[in-house]
């Protein structure tokens, strides 16, 4: 790296040792933001978890209306063809004879 460095024209530059007050320093701003960082990565996370849970909850109460719905459906079908099998016998039943219908 350092042959690399020397190829492109860089050259290093010496750095100073920090004191123990500026290295503390630094040392709590840096802990003071991976906190901050930390707490709104896990606010992130809270709410998207809730958010994905109303829309499970949200997606399960469509999908058991619309399961009600078709029971509810397949219920009054079943009513309709016996009231169809019913109504049948007496339509029949109901229709004049051949002769009477003509004039005479």
């Amino acid at each position: 790296m350092r042959a690399k460095m020397r190829l492109m024209g860089f050259r290093g530059a010496a750095i100073k040792p920090l004191n123990e007050e500026a290295a503390a320093e630094l040392g709590a701003e840096l802990l003071g933001e991976a906190i901050v960082f930390g707490v709104g990565g896990l606010c992130l996370y809270l709410e998207y978890a809730r958010q994905a849970g109303q829309a499970r909850r949200r997606e399960d109460e469509q999908a058991a209306a619309l399961r009600e719905l078709r029971e509810r459906l397949d219920r009054l079908r079943e009513e309709l063809d016996a009231m169809a099998a019913l109504a049948t016998p007496i339509t029949s039943q109901d229709t004049p004879p051949a002769d009477l219908t003509t004039p005479s």
